[in-house]
């Protein structure tokens, strides 16, 4: 048997981007795995995210759901980066996992 192979990365939503007082909802922060400096961003940006959950109901025959979002830009240097999706995601999902794609390819 040959395993499946994974076509994304995991990653964590993190929560919104902030200040002291205001939160910017349209942009999320997301942390993924491995990625620990700025450098190792490079990468990632403009790969497309999927937040996969769970609906009560079925439509179209699944209870899975999915927000789509694409990494903008890296959030300061320790390998978190900004995200917009394309509606925000819901707070409940702050701490959730994602899964960063690996297209589209810019090599």
């Amino acid at each position: 048997m040959v395993q499946p192979v994974r076509l994304y990365s995991k990653g964590r939503f993190l929560g919104f981007q902030r200040s002291k007082r205001n939160q910017v909802t349209s942009a999320s922060l997301i942390q993924i795995e491995g990625v620990n400096s700025k450098k190792d961003t490079d990468y990632y940006l403009g790969k497309r995210i999927a937040y996969v959950y769970k609906g009560k109901r079925e439509i179209n025959g699944s209870k899975f759901r999915v927000i789509w979002g694409r990494v903008t830009r890296p959030h300061g240097n320790s390998g978190v980066v900004r995200a917009r999706f394309r509606k925000n995601l819901p707070p409940r999902a702050m701490g959730a996992s994602v899964r960063v794609m690996m297209y589209p390819s810019r090599i």
